[in-house]
């Protein structure tokens, strides 16, 4: 035989095959599925059961995490807006305290410094009223004695008292205490 007999004999079978072959490739076909059902197949089931329990775990867990992520967050958010509430409420209370003080510094300034005023008003009062009566006293003493040099003679104590009323009815004490409604 030569070469192209050959090879037209030899690729012929697979191109137009025989009963005879289908049957055993049939068969050959039917125990490799059936050896690859009972020992492949499971293990192969088996790891792909495993990989996506593993998968659905994985996904559980994410799914866990992130709802457990979304509290924790809701949770902060929540306590940074009460932070931020605390935090305005002692700048307001702060701030009020603060206006509270600087108004009652201010009615405590003006107390003191009218209470100053007044005591000032009345110590130039009590002033004015010594310095009046030491006037009069000495107007008294300078009367009786005038009146002594020029009648040279002693007064008797009602003469004296007579004369000094006379002399103070005529000073106008009123304008040595400043009161001038004349003016």
């Amino acid at each position: 035989m030569s070469a192209p007999v050959l090879a037209a004999s030899g690729g012929s079978f697979l191109v137009s095959p025989d009963v005879g072959l289908m049957i055993w490739t049939l068969v050959v076909f039917v125990l490799s599925m059936y050896v690859l059902s009972k020992v492949a197949f499971p293990r192969i089931q088996a790891a792909l059961d495993k990989r996506q329990q593993a998968i659905e775990d994985a996904i559980d867990t994410a799914e866990r995490t992130r709802t457990e992520a979304d509290k924790l967050l809701a949770e902060y958010r929540e306590r940074l807006h009460e932070a931020r509430q605390q935090a305005d409420d002692i700048v307001a209370r702060a701030r009020k305290t603060a206006e509270n003080n600087e108004s009652e510094a201010l009615a405590d300034a003006k107390r003191k410094r009218e209470e100053m005023m007044a005591q000032t008003r009345r110590d130039i009062e009590q002033e004015t009223r010594r310095a009046i009566q030491e006037i009069r006293n000495e107007v008294a003493d300078l009367t009786v004695l005038a009146t002594e040099k020029v009648t040279r003679k002693s007064l008797t104590g009602a003469d004296q008292k007579r004369l000094v009323e006379e002399a103070l009815s005529e000073l106008d004490f009123a304008a040595l205490s400043g009161d001038r409604s004349g003016d």
